[in-house]
């Protein structure tokens, strides 16, 4: 009786997970054209700036920008996030890229939110762009910059060769964690 128990738990929970990837994740099914990609990219960093002052600033001084606009993550103890996004250097578009990642662990809930990695060292830059696939804390570590809106970044000194934010959070999430992200080049 006490395996019936379980089975049935783990299917719960398994049918909550399908449902609530269904209707969160909809549009990963069908892949963003790069026009696309470039609008959402642009609002993303559009509300960076409004969020930050000094934003477009920080964002100009650094060698090369990654914009990964709606990053969708949910989890109810298994988690799964996945968006798409442009790499910009000097303000022209070099490419486009995925990060996918999967987590186990104490979270739970569902968000979307923008992810802008900023390379402040042109050997990271370079690095980055030579590689196949890049994984979070394994190929480069990421210094997170944990600011709040209305933050000033001309104020700050941020020395690391590349450093994330991740702001436009919409939903309920606990872990905001990019650690283990796989972050590839893709077509459009």
């Amino acid at each position: 009786m006490i395996r019936a128990g379980r089975w049935n738990a783990t299917m719960v929970l398994a049918a909550c997970l399908i449902l609530l990837g269904g209707l969160l994740l909809p549009e990963i099914s069908e892949a963003k054209t790069a026009a696309q990609i470039n609008a959402d990219a642009n609002a993303a960093v559009a509300r960076f700036d409004k969020q930050l002052k000094g934003g477009a600033k920080f964002l100009a001084s650094s060698k090369g920008v990654l914009v990964l606009p709606d990053v969708i993550k949910a989890a109810f103890v298994y988690g799964a996030q996945y968006g798409e996004g442009v790499l910009r250097v000097q303000n022209h578009n070099q490419g486009y890229y995925s990060i996918a990642g999967g987590s186990f662990g104490l979270s739970f809930g569902a968000q979307s939110k923008d992810i802008i990695i900023c390379f402040r060292d042109p050997a990271a830059l370079k690095s980055f762009e030579q590689s196949s696939g890049w994984q979070v804390g394994v190929s480069g570590a990421i210094t997170m910059v944990n600011v709040g809106v209305g933050s000033d970044l001309s104020t700050m000194q941020i020395n690391q060769p590349i450093v994330a934010f991740v702001v436009g959070q919409q939903g309920l999430m606990v872990d905001v964690s990019l650690q283990g992200a796989k972050i590839s080049k893709i077509t459009r």
